[in-house]
C-alpha cells in the first residue's frame, strides 16, 4: 500500500506530465489550471496543494526541461577533444536538443516570458548556462587560452549562445540553423586560443 508521501508524490509527477505536455504542445497561455487537472485527472484543488500558481507549475515544468539538456549535452561534450572544443560541441547538442519544438517552446519561447528574463537566466545558469564558464576556467587551467576574467567572457559567450538558440527555435530548418551558429561560435572560440 502507498504511502501519503508516495501518493503525494505520484500526483504532483502526474500534474508536472500533463503540464509538460500540455505547455508543449499548446503553450502557457493557451494552457489553464483546468486544463491541467483534467489532463492529469486530478481536481483543480490538488494542482493548486502542489503548487500556488500556474506560473509556479510552468517553472516546474521549466526547470525539468532544463535538467533533461544536461546528459545530453555533458555527453556530447565529453567527446571533445579539449576544453574549448567542448562548449562548441555541447552548444552542437543544446542546439540539437532545442530544435524539438517542445523543448523550443517551453525553454526558449515562454520561458524567459513566463519566467522574466532575471529568473529565465537563474535557472539556465544552474544547467547548461554554468558550462560554459567551467570550461574556461579549465580551458586557462590547462594553457589553451590566457588568463582572463571568466565572468565577462562566459557572460558574452553565454548570450551569444542564448541568442543562436533562440534563432534555431524560430527557423524553419533549426538544425540547419544550428549548425550555422556551431560553426560561428568555433571561429569565435578558435580566436581565444594561445597562438
Amino acid at each position: 500500500m502507498a504511502t501519503q508521501a508516495q501518493r503525494r508524490e505520484a500526483t504532483r509527477g502526474a500534474i508536472l506530465a500533463a503540464a509538460g505536455a500540455l505547455f508543449a504542445d499548446a503553450g502557457f497561455a493557451a494552457t489553464s489550471v483546468d486544463d491541467i487537472a483534467r489532463a492529469a485527472g486530478v481536481a483543480k484543488g490538488a494542482v493548486y496543494h502542489h503548487f500556488p500558481s500556474k506560473e509556479a507549475v510552468f517553472e516546474a515544468v521549466f526547470e525539468a526541461a532544463s535538467r533533461s539538456l544536461i546528459g545530453p549535452v555533458i555527453k556530447a561534450a565529453m567527446t571533445a577533444s579539449d576544453e574549448l572544443d567542448s562548449i562548441v560541441v555541447g552548444t552542437e547538442a543544446y542546439f540539437r536538443a532545442c530544435a524539438d519544438p517542445a523543448f523550443a517552446r517551453i525553454i526558449l519561447r515562454d520561458g524567459p516570458a513566463v519566467l522574466g528574463w532575471q529568473r529565465w537566466r537563474e535557472i539556465d545558469a544552474q544547467h547548461f548556462g554554468g558550462m560554459i564558464p567551467a570550461s574556461l576556467k579549465s580551458a586557462m587551467r590547462d594553457g589553451l587560452m590566457a588568463e582572463q576574467p571568466v565572468e565577462p567572457l562566459g557572460r558574452l559567450l553565454a548570450g551569444a549562445v542564448t541568442e543562436a538558440a533562440v534563432a534555431c527555435a524560430a527557423a524553419e530548418d533549426p538544425i540547419a540553423t544550428g549548425l550555422a551558429h556551431v560553426e560561428a561560435l568555433r571561429g569565435l572560440l578558435q580566436g581565444l586560443r594561445k597562438a
